[in-house]
């Protein structure tokens, strides 16, 4: 998943410092550091390994299937919390990955076909690659429903690697692993959609049609209100679960369904506040209910210049990288790492997936389209300096460990888990190191005084 830009944590000194904010805006700026997402899904992930392998991996497993029952008449949704966490909580990160696959495609790097031909090329050479190295090893085995699981990339993981070397890594570079890992999980999305979907309701199908159909009303009448939305978009999530199609892919059609231009420009904003002006003046300043009226509407107004899709990312990406991906690691990644399973023909074909199918797929067809001039190397990234970056995209791990649960049952097999695990340190390790090799130790040079 993309890392928004780093807000400027400090309050206005228009405000009065209070002490509450001095104690919050150290944990404020630690949490908008793009790399701190990746650590807290590493700690998490420690955690759920240790609990695993200790005396308490009984009451840990046991935890996450607790029982969660919601009952309206004759329905009733009975499930594990893990299942809560893996369908429920996690449609809002999907959502969140449409917001952003929405944004690149209206005003970023995937906006322009030329620009966007490089990283588009990379990251289905990054599935397919995978995909085939692994189906290659598992063909006509029971473990070959997992041919998904080395495709997909961790985005969080990638940034946080990236942040570990500073400034030696280009900008240029950057932007082609967040691009290509944005087209990664379009690939993710519909892999989900097309090979994990198994049996079909049409009932509920068509309830969850007539949900969106909902929602995209709601858009063009003008609802600005984010409640009607949020109701109807619970409804859709609800029908597609019960379906067959998995719930989260709701999460992606609404996020796509986003809004991403604001109503109002700032330009007609400036010229309200410049009429409204007066009102703030001293001799206005004790018309109480007629300065309330407007500071209201100015409220209003201002939430008017974001756009919709801005305004969401911003709000929700804290949630999804600081609470529903390290809670989805806690709840999936506690696995018993033994030689056995490292062995096994399904944990070898992950890890191969991972640290040798995804570079050598992203590498092989952009050069594909380098040769053909489709598309050209961004400036900063030469061949080497790609095949180190394509190698942290070997890290899997959330798209990764989903994908296992569709393919195996809820919880997983541990031996597909333990080549996840194992393959995305390798990756990261072999990325992290290959870049230290390939990239330019950029020295800050002080001109004489």
């Amino acid at each position: 998943m993309n890392h928004l830009e780093t807000p400027n944590t400090e309050r206005s000194l228009l405000l009065p410092m209070r002490p509450i904010d001095r104690w919050m805006r150290p944990i404020a700026r630690f949490l908008h550091i793009e790399a701190t997402s990746g650590l807290v899904l590493v700690v998490c992930t420690m955690i759920a390994l240790i609990a695993a392998s200790s005396r308490w991996a009984g009451p840990y497993i046991a935890f996450w299937q607790t029982s969660i029952t919601i009952g309206f008449g004759d329905f009733q949704f009975d499930h594990s919390l893990r299942h809560v966490i893996n369908d429920g909580l996690m449609a809002i990160f999907f959502f969140v990955i449409g917001l952003e696959v929405k944004r690149e495609l209206v005003h970023g790097s995937l906006s322009n076909l030329r620009q966007a031909s490089l990283p588009i090329a990379a990251a289905i050479g990054g599935m397919i690659v995978p995909a085939g190295l692994y189906l290659s090893i598992q063909y006509g085995q029971p473990g070959m429903r997992g041919w998904g699981i080395p495709m997909a990339t961790d985005i969080a993981f990638v940034v946080g690697s990236l942040a570990l070397l500073g400034s030696r890594v280009p900008h240029s570079l950057r932007i082609l692993l967040l691009s290509l890992a944005i087209v990664d999980d379009i690939g993710a999305i519909l892999v989900i959609a097309i090979g994990y979907t198994e049996s079909l309701d049409g009932r509920y199908l068509m309830l969850a049609a007539g949900a969106i159909a909902v929602v995209h009303l709601f858009s063009q009448i003008g609802v600005r209100r984010f409640p009607p939305y949020i109701v109807i978009g619970a409804i859709a999530w609800l029908a597609l679960h019960e379906s067959g199609v998995h719930a989260t892919l709701i999460g992606v059609v609404l996020g796509l369904m986003t809004p991403a231009r604001p109503v109002l420009v700032p330009e007609r904003f400036r010229e309200y506040l410049h009429e409204k002006q007066e009102v703030f003046s001293e001799q206005h300043w004790d018309r109480r209910s007629h300065r309330a009226g407007v500071v209201q509407e100015v409220q209003r107004l201002t939430r008017e210049t974001v756009s919709p899709l801005e305004y969401l990312e911003m709000r929700l990406h804290p949630w999804t990288a600081y609470v529903i991906m390290p809670l989805f690691a806690l709840a999936n990644a506690g696995v018993l790492i033994e030689p056995a399973n490292l062995s096994d023909s399904v944990a070898v074909a992950v890890v191969l997936g991972l640290v040798v199918g995804k570079p050598v797929g992203i590498v092989l067809f952009s050069w594909l389209v380098v040769r053909t001039g489709i598309a050209k190397l961004p400036q900063g990234v030469s061949w080497p300096v790609l095949m180190a970056g394509s190698c942290l995209a070997g890290i899997g791990f959330t798209m990764a460990l989903f994908i296992d649960g569709l393919a195996f049952g809820t919880e997983g097999l541990d031996t597909a888990k333990t080549g996840i695990l194992v393959g995305s340190a390798i990756s990261a390790v072999a990325g992290i190191s290959l870049l230290l090799w390939a990239l330019p130790n950029r020295t800050v040079i002080h001109s004489p005084k």
